[in-house]
């Protein structure tokens, strides 16, 4: 069996899990992150984020999360005191083998792309979920026309609750390592107060 195709991409470290499909609104001012933002709008390409296991955003990295996730940015523009604001979008999640950190500090890692879950239908018992997510999509205001909306997609919408539901980022990290989106949803319905069905 041949081996996994492994890319290099830029990481950006956090303390922050980004699902695919999820927003990730991101304040620049680094030299290496001006830089890898301006190669990756040049060849439209992604970088990595990663939950940051030890260490700190802006200062060393010593371990980081196996899987995370590319960031495709959709939007950008200046901010007060030279800040550039970043509207990124959660894209292909990827699992991490390499990372080495470049002299300006910009951390690379080789890494593995993960395949998509195949399609997967919501269950009948699972329909009032998406009742709960278009309520909070509305509370987003002018944020929510960077998302895309597949409310039939199982993955989309658990990607969507592990992302709005009030969980550690230990416990989201272990959902967005979780493959099957059914069991994510199996493990995030109980914590929901679902509201009354209107009919």
């Amino acid at each position: 069996m041949p081996a996994p195709p492994v890319d290099e991409i830029a990481l950006f470290p956090l303390h922050t899990v980004l699902f695919p499909g999820g927003l990730l609104p991101l304040r620049i001012f680094e030299p290496r992150y001006l830089d890898m933002v301006g190669r990756c709008l040049r060849a439209n390409q992604e970088f990595g984020v990663l939950l940051i296991a030890d260490g700190q955003e802006s200062g060393p990295v010593h371990a980081l999360a196996a899987v995370g996730t590319g960031a495709r940015i959709v939007d950008f523009g200046a901010q007060a005191g030279g800040l550039l604001g970043l509207m990124c979008r959660g894209a292909r999640r990827f699992r991490l083998h390499e990372r080495r950190t470049q002299a300006d500090g910009l951390h690379l890692g080789e890494i593995e792309w993960l395949a998509p879950p195949p399609p997967s239908a919501l269950e009948p018992q699972q329909q009032p979920l998406v009742r709960v997510l278009t309520h909070v999509l509305k509370e987003l205001g002018d944020m929510a026309r960077h998302i895309e909306p597949d409310y039939k997609n199982a993955d989309w919408v658990a990607n969507r609750l592990a992302e709005f539901l009030p969980l550690g980022t230990a416990a989201q990290q272990r959902l967005l390592e979780i493959d099957d989106p059914q069991e994510r949803l199996r493990l995030l319905a109980p914590l929901i107060e679902l509201p009354a069905d209107p009919s």
